[in-house]
């Protein structure tokens, strides 16, 4: 029987860890299958949906920046990615549909706020950084998980504005105001992709932050972005992204496989190697 393919679409991709997950899980079940990273143009998508549809690939994870992009390739869009205008995992159903899912709601919601008590939910404050690629599924995550009261900032405001018509009751701040209101919130997430790389700037200035916060970066890659490293000298509580990508990773595996894989030590002892 011949070996299934699975691979990871997005430019760029070569910080992504998801074909170790996924090839680490392969051969944790017995299932012979590879997971590759495909840096493509957005030119080449039509190219990867035929392969799937000719059953060359049995299914792909989407990364920036191309999670609304491939959705007019899809017969159709299903649960949180209805929601979010946003796919990251496409397969075939058993009518030979292509679909398109949402696991970043479920990675998020798995990652960081099931731990939180559901009595102190709704009274955080959240403020989203960022408008594009993943900030609408942090925003469906949040409000699935009952934390209603959440303030959007992103370096464009209009992309902010565009995001505030799918999620009627968001609060909008300017960028550049960031400095003066950065003081009202519980929890700040970096849905940017500012960290990526180390001269990354945010230029605003986030001295003035509530002292028992939470800063939450859904970069994972490098382990400690600037923000990150900036949060922790200040003796502030954070997260890198790498919980997002192993839960959204566990359910895409589930979505293909019908198993649902284990998060065991070895995984994560294996992951945070392959760390900057």
């Amino acid at each position: 029987m011949k070996k299934k393919k699975f691979a990871i679409i997005g430019s760029p991709v070569s910080h992504s860890l998801s074909p170790i997950m996924h090839n680490y899980w392969f051969k944790k079940y017995n299932i012979d299958a590879e997971y590759e990273l495909l840096d493509i143009d957005k030119s080449e998508i039509q190219n990867v949906i035929d392969k799937i549809k000719n059953k060359e690939i049995k299914g792909i994870n989407v990364t920036l920046p191309y999670k609304k992009s491939v959705i007019p390739f899809l017969s159709k869009t299903i649960n949180d990615a209805n929601e979010t205008h946003s796919v990251n995992t496409v397969m075939l159903d058993e009518k030979n549909n292509l679909i398109g899912e949402n696991t970043d709601v479920f990675g998020f919601q798995a990652a960081y706020l099931k731990s939180i008590p559901n009595q102190e939910k709704k009274n955080k404050k959240v403020l989203v950084l960022g408008a594009g690629g993943v900030a609408p599924s942090i925003i469906l995550a949040l409000l699935k998980s009952k934390m209603h009261n959440i303030t959007l900032s992103n370096r464009t405001y209009e992309k902010s504005l565009f995001l505030k018509k799918n999620f009627k009751n968001l609060s909008i701040i300017k960028w550049n105001d960031l400095s003066i209101e950065i003081n009202k919130f519980d929890i700040i997430i970096n849905a940017t992709s500012l960290g990526l790389n180390s001269n990354d700037e945010f230029n605003s200035d986030f001295s003035n932050f509530k002292k028992n916060m939470v800063y939450i970066d859904t970069i994972y890659n490098p382990a400690e972005t600037k923000m990150i490293k900036y949060f922790k000298s200040n003796k502030i509580r954070t997260h890198n992204g790498l919980n997002m990508l192993i839960y959204q990773g566990q359910k895409s595996f589930y979505l293909w496989n019908k198993i649902n894989p284990e998060v065991d030590d070895e995984l994560l002892k294996l992951l945070e190697s392959k760390l900057d």
